[in-house]
């Protein structure tokens, strides 16, 4: 083996929260992972797009924001000393003659494992940009994709576009502390929660938002990267200049598989089919869990995800550890390393 590879008995591709479960049940099954993801820290979609929102769903849990449920994964999964691989994208998957594969990322590494485990969401994702002229001028100095820190938009004037569920409830959360909040979409109607757009207009009645419908987007003002206007337009070709120091457009994600599509798995509509008992994929040895991977009945629900992680790894357990029986045993009775 070339001394440039990296040996894992399972290598794990997403980093988000599933992933981060996952290394967790390898390392209760006495398994060692290694987690490659390409963004620059872990926590995946979860981190990336809504770390200061709140999630209702995670049992045990009445209410959770994202970045803090990442930090309870990782810390969970810290016993088991997994090895990060961050910022880089596994770009090839070649099967080893002896079994397992050697998996090639975009940073020059190569990584050998006995089994792949695919917790990459919904493959490759980044936002679906407006066409403005000068819009890489003002990216990510006034222009946003997503918000990380709802304090950096304190006393700023943002013009929000957008009709999703995203676009209304950063409207919502950021009317208590913008200097002005105005909300773009090029129809009267919007396609968030039918509560959440109530509240929304609730506040554009009482004058603490203003909804600028229908426009669309048309030019951005500015200089430096410093935006001063976001100038709209109707549906009747009229202009205006909305004074701004904020844009973010919520125009929804461009997903894809990327270099996954590739490793001649069964694919279907960007979607990984699984055997729901196993999470096993059309290829012996490569498992999909969480958003990616499809069944019939599939919920894409993080605790569901959970679920076929626990489930992933026992059917991984016989490829590492050949000839050794898997005696189901409960957290609570076999506890975990010290950290």
């Amino acid at each position: 083996m070339p001394a440039s590879t990296h040996s894992t008995d399972v290598a794990i591709i997403g980093a988000g929260p599933v992933g981060l479960f996952a290394v967790f049940e390898a390392g209760m099954l006495e398994m060692s992972s290694t987690v490659i993801d390409a963004l620059d820290d872990v926590g995946g979609q979860c981190l990336a797009l809504y770390p200061e929102k709140p999630i209702y769903d995670i049992p045990g849990h009445p209410e959770i924001e994202a970045a803090d449920l990442v930090e309870r994964l990782r810390l969970q999964a810290a016993p088991f000393h997994p090895v990060y691989r961050l910022g880089q994208q596994v770009q090839s998957l070649t099967p080893e003659p002896g079994g397992g594969f050697t998996l090639g990322t975009s940073a020059g590494e190569r990584i050998s494992a006995r089994a792949v485990v695919i917790a990459a969401g919904c493959g490759a994702f980044g936002p679906n940009r407006p066409p403005l002229a000068r819009l890489d001028e003002f990216e990510g100095k006034s222009v946003f994709y997503l918000v990380r820190r709802r304090e950096d938009f304190r006393g700023k004037r943002v013009v929000i576009a957008g009709g999703g569920d995203s676009a209304v409830d950063w409207a919502l959360s950021l009317a208590d502390i913008a200097a002005s909040v105005q909300v773009v979409h090029r129809r009267p109607r919007f396609r968030a929660a039918p509560e959440s757009e109530r509240r929304m207009r609730a506040l554009a009645a009482e004058g603490r938002i203003e909804l600028v419908i229908p426009y669309q987007l048309s030019g951005l003002e500015g200089a430096g990267g410093k935006l001063a206007a976001v100038v709209v337009r109707d549906l009747n070709g009229r202009e205006r200049a909305l004074p701004a120091d904020i844009l973010l457009p919520f125009y929804g994600l461009a997903m894809e598989l990327g270099p996954i599509a590739d490793w001649g798995l069964n694919v279907a509509h960007n979607h990984i089919p699984v055997d729901p008992e196993t999470c096993r994929t059309s290829i012996p040895g490569i498992f999909a869990i969480g958003d990616i991977a499809s069944y019939p009945g599939k919920l894409k629900l993080i605790l569901c995800g959970f679920s076929e992680a626990a489930m992933a790894m026992r059917a991984v357990h016989p490829l590492v550890h050949p000839g050794t029986a898997l005696h189901f045993e409960y957290s609570t009775s076999k506890g975990v390393p010290p950290g």
